[in-house]
């Protein structure tokens, strides 16, 4: 073991702290003559935490037990053993900074068992010589007992000393912690972020997956265990430095969100799940509370919204200067404005200073703390509510619950207090985990799936498809889903209304053309002979066409030059130049620009002709000089061309912050990474490297990419399963310039196996290759994914919150055509992405106002979805080539994230739907907004049941309804819509008659229902790959988009 040292610079540094206060101070800080700081024995002691220790560990850096400190104002006095006065000898020399306002320090060695009562004397001299030699600080609340305290105590009482407890103005003067404890503290919040994401959530996740029962103290007891494995604080080196704060408190039942609890013995209840523990490194304490909610009902997911936002309201105002106390009533005014009815369940403090004490009292976020808030103090802010009433609760267990969020801040010099726990997920769809007990009908987070044998899941809670104990006369999902649908129905169009009259929807007026001149003044026009002798001239310097018109020489910018064209007809040549003027239109209809003045007069194309006759003593014929302005023209429009889309590549283009490089070259790192769009034709690898505020991305011919934390909107991770890479994927708030290009989404990703294989490659009948090269693709998998996403982890940490990788939930995906191929759509909490294919999709879930989906007719194999953005302005995007037998499972996961869907059976002009809403919005939605796209139930409810009648006899034909679904897929007439009918409530009876006819139970019907939609689709499937399908060259068709090869 390493010979203790003592940091000489550091202990005078913060002794000057206690001095400069002491003589400065105007309060009850100044009344004290001399100040005493005991610690008692290792042995002796009961409390774990104490101001005593707290100043041995701030002072030395180690516990001095049985060591008696007297600081007098001319002199400093420590009576120690022997070995630690050897110890403490440097501090002999005094202070290595001559400005350094501390006094002398002299030694006393007591032997071993003296109390070194022979030393007293001396000390009690000096103590009376200090200011007025009459009252002593101590730490009241310290309970030192032994033979030298009380030895001390005795003798000090006999000298008329009176002692006052100086705790308060201590803390307040070891609250700011210098940049040394600063380390110390950001050290730990990573060890307990990692902590809490390897191994407090995973666990969580393990018991809710296999239906385990878990205890709460054991589950405590396990956290104390695995702060000493490497495995789940990697983020700490010396784990021998690491101890728990207190025993790790979880909660699922009889709540009680204090400090001062330890976890029962009572099974976890997967509901609403609270817990709070905290790690120490060299002495200072760190601490966060987290919530995790199994199955949110809406009452859960209210009450953590608010905790949540109040929350962060607190750190946002936790700022130098600022009293403690203010914060606290800026904390429940803020609350009783936005939800007074939790005012009552709030705790009664939003947190505490901490550091080398846990939970320094003198610093309560509180309504009496009148002290001030200073740059480097520590603080965890909890918000606690209590006591909640859950609606939707059945059992008693689910009826009350409660909600604890906290998090270890540190105070900034200007800018807000920085989180040093926020990597450890709490954000409300992060800490949300939906049970799988109707797999179609929600969006899951973890799937949870019967095991073999086992009947019930976790707290007996039933895991079927269909509940055994499910009435008749319950709610179907299709009518909740409906029901939910309708209130998200009538929410939009006010939303809409409200963000219009917030102004948030302006519509940005058009871009006029740029105002082009040919020449500023006379002077700078041409003298050259062609302008002279009235023949066209072509300025490639001013990019300017000069034409002679009724004898006089007219210069026309090339920017209002449309196009040109020349002719040969007998002995003339034509050249004819067209001109860009309001009504012109250009390739695919749109106007050629917006001009600042179009009622003004135009000119609309100008013809010339020439002789190809060459006259005696002419070098040339007159028509050459057309040919050769023909060829000049073309090359001044495309060089032109060229430069303004370069400019229209570069509008919405933010300059960004210039990358800091991370000095100490262990920053997080992967290696051997492609990166999409390439940089060049041939695909080279690169590494990618986390910064201290943005990546860098670099190949290995030395070029460079850099993406800065701030400017990822979305972050994905999607780890290899069911794919052949494994990948990395940025979706950037502003659009950035590379390889001359504006790009939004930028890719780094990396194979895990072989995307193609060599059919003509030679195997010999004893090799073993196929089974070696599979173990080692499963092993390369499971590496590269462990790389992957402890570099996420690590990025998150680095990050401070601004980068957050989201994962898509692949159980949820779906096929469709969104560019040119089909691929799988898979949902994340925030998006509905694919990013194995390029060019990527990506649309964020907030910006969707609502969902329509086309050609929903049952005889149809697939339907169309379109995606209506909140930006009215904004085109809609389409996804085609969805397979019908998943309309109801994109429903439901369309209404759990609470995003409103139509359906029709035609397919809409949605760009002049958008072009009349954008002109006026208002007028729009005050007509009903999007209710015209809502079907009429009435009209097709009759047609509906007389289909049913007419069809209940006839014999299903798999291959006749092939055949009329792709007859219909190919047609564009639409008039027989009144023949589509809406057959849920037919099938619902059959479905139950059937079912009691039978006499078969919910299990046998759900078996049969999974049996027969897998070997449905595993037909399609077979018939989709096996005949190619053509994508239909209209839009109204329902044929498949066709697959890449």
């Amino acid at each position: 073991m390493a010979t203790p040292a003592l940091d000489r610079e550091s202990f005078f540094k913060r002794l000057k702290r206690v001095y400069g206060a002491w003589k400065k101070d105007s309060s009850g800080f100044a009344a004290i003559d001399s100040i005493f700081v005991g610690l008692m024995k290792e042995d002796d002691r009961v409390e774990i935490y104490s101001k005593s220790l707290a100043v041995h560990m701030w002072l030395f850096g180690y516990e001095l037990a049985d060591t008696l400190i007297v600081l007098c104002e001319d002199n400093i006095h420590i009576i120690a053993s022997k070995k630690k006065v050897e110890f403490l000898k440097p501090l002999e020399k005094g202070s290595p900074d001559a400005t350094a306002e501390v006094p002398p320090i002299k030694l006393y060695v007591k032997e071993k068992g003296d109390p070194g009562t022979a030393h007293f004397p001396a000390i009690f001299n000096s103590m009376k010589a200090s200011r007025k030699g009459k009252t002593v600080g101590i730490f009241a609340k310290d309970d030192n007992k032994g033979e030298s305290y009380d030895e001390w105590n005795k003798r000090m009482a006999a000298e008329g000393f009176r002692t006052s407890d100086i705790s308060v103005f201590i803390s307040y003067i070891m609250a700011p912690k210098d940049e040394k404890e600063l380390s110390f503290v950001r050290k730990c919040s990573a060890g307990l972020c990692d902590l809490f994401k390897k191994f407090y959530w995973e666990e969580i996740m393990k018991a809710i997956e296999s239906s385990r029962n878990i205890k709460h103290a054991k589950l405590s007891e396990m956290i104390d265990q695995a702060i000493k494995n490497k495995k789940y604080i990697p983020s700490i080196d010396k784990l021998d430095e690491v101890d728990m704060c207190f025993p790790a408190i979880i909660q699922s039942k009889n709540f009680k969100l204090r400090f001062s609890v330890t976890s029962d013995k009572e099974n976890i209840h997967f509901g609403i799940i609270c817990a709070s523990f905290g790690i120490k490194y060299k002495g200072y304490c760190t601490n966060i509370a987290r919530t995790i909610m199994v199955s949110p009902t809406k009452s859960h997911l209210e009450a953590y919204n608010i905790a949540y936002e109040l929350e962060e309201f607190l750190i946002k105002k936790m700022e130098p200067g600022q009293r403690i106390s203010d914060v606290y009533d800026a904390g429940v005014k803020w609350l009783t404005t936005k939800r007074p009815e939790f005012v009552d369940n709030v705790s009664k403090n939003f947190g505490f200073a901490t550091g080398l004490e846990f939970r320094d009292s003198a610093l309560m976020i509180a309504a009496k703390t009148t002290a001030m808030i200073r740059k480097g103090m520590v603080f965890c802010v909890i918000v606690g509510l209590e006591n909640l009433k859950n609606a939707e609760g059945k059992t008693e267990e689910e009826k009350n619950f409660a909600i604890w969020l906290g998090d270890t801040i540190v105070i900034n010099e200007k800018d807000a207090a920085t989180s040093y726990t926020l990597p450890a997920r709490k954000k409300p769809q992060q800490v949300s985990v939906v049970l799988d007990a109707e797999p179609k009908e929600s969006t899951v987070e973890v799937k949870i799936k019967q095991e073999p044998g086992a009947e019930n899941g976790v707290n007996g809670r039933s895991r079927r498809t269909v509940l055994t104990d499910r009435l008749r006369t319950d709610a179907s999902t299709e009518e909740r889903r409906k029901k939910h649908q309708q209130e998200l129905a009538d929410l939009i169009n006010e939303r809409a209304l409200e963000r219009l009259n917030n102004g948030k929807e302006d519509v940005p007026e058009p871009k006029l053309k740029r105002s082009t001149v040919a020449y500023r003044n006379i002077n700078n026009f041409p003298t050259e002979d062609e302008v002279r002798e009235l023949k066209i001239y072509v300025d490639r310097k001013n990019e300017t066409v000069i034409l002679p018109l009724f004898g006089e020489p007219v210069p026309f910018h090339i920017s209002i030059i449309k196009s040109v064209a020349t002719s040969v007809e007998g002995d003339y040549t034509y050249l004819r130049i067209n001109f860009n003027h309001p009504g012109s239109a250009v390739i695919g209809g749109k106007e050629s620009g917006s001009f600042a003045n179009p009622e003004a007069q135009f000119v609309k194309e100008l013809t010339f002709r020439s002789s190809n006759t060459k006259e005696p003593g002419e070098l040339t014929a007159p028509s050459s000089n057309l040919s050769n302005a023909f060829r000049l023209i073309k090359e001044m429009q495309k060089k032109h061309k060229t430069r303004e889309q370069e400019e229209r590549e570069k509008e919405g283009v933010v300059q960004q912050d210039t990358l800091v490089l991370n000095p100490n070259k262990n920053q997080p790192r992967l290696k051997d990474l492609s990166i999409r769009p390439p940089l060049t034709q041939k695909r080279v690898t690169g590494s990618l490297e986390a910064h201290v505020n943005g990546f860098r991305y670099t190949t290995l011919r030395g070029e460079k990419v850099d993406v800065l934390y701030n400017n990822v909107k979305h972050a994905f991770f999607q780890p290899p399963e069911g794919e052949m890479i494994i990948l990395l994927h940025f979706h950037l708030k502003n659009a950035i310039m590379y390889q001359k290009r504006k790009i939004v989404d930028i890719q780094f990703y990396t194979e895990v196996g072989e995307l193609t294989t060599d059919l003509g490659k030679h195997y010999h009948m004893h090799d073993r290759d196929d089974l070696a090269s599979e173990q080692a693709e499963r092993e390369l998998r499971n590496k590269l994914t462990t790389a992957f996403k402890t570099f996420t982890e690590k990025v998150e940490t680095i990050s401070r919150g601004d980068v957050d990788f989201d994962t898509p939930f692949r159980d949820l995906g779906f096929p469709g055509v969104p560019h040119r191929s089909t691929v799988t759509l898979l949902p994340t909490s925030t998006c509905l992405v694919n990013l194995s294919e390029w060019p990527p999709f990506v649309i964020t879930l907030e910006q969707i106002e609502l969902v329509h989906f086309e050609r929903v007719q049952f005889h149809i194999k697939n339907f169309d979805m379109v995606f209506i953005f909140k930006d009215y302005t904004r085109k809609p995007v389409l996804v085609t080539a969805i397979p019908m037998n998943l309309l109801e499972h994109v429903k439901s996961w369309l209404d759990s994230c609470d995003i409103h869907y139509t359906e029709g059976i035609q397919s809409l002009n949605w760009v002049k739907i958008m072009k009349t809403i954008v002109e006026d919005p208002k007028a729009f939605i005050e007509d009903g907004g999007w209710g015209f796209l809502e079907p009429d139930d009435k009209e097709q409810g009759g047609q509906a049941a007389a289909e049913e009648e007419d069809e209940e006899d006839e014999e299903y034909n798999e291959s006749a309804s092939e055949e009329a679904g792709s007859e219909a897929s190919d047609s564009e007439d639409y008039s027989d819509s009144e023949e589509v009918d809406e057959e849920e409530e037919e099938e619902d009876e059959e479905d139950l008659s059937s079912g009691e006819e039978s006499g078969k139970d919910w299990d046998e019907l759900e078996a049969e229902a999974a049996k027969a939609d897998r070997q449905k689709a595993m037909e399609e499937e077979h018939e989709m790959r096996s005949m190619p399908a053509k994508r239909p060259a209209q839009r109204g068709g329902g044929g498949a988009a066709k697959k890449r090869r």
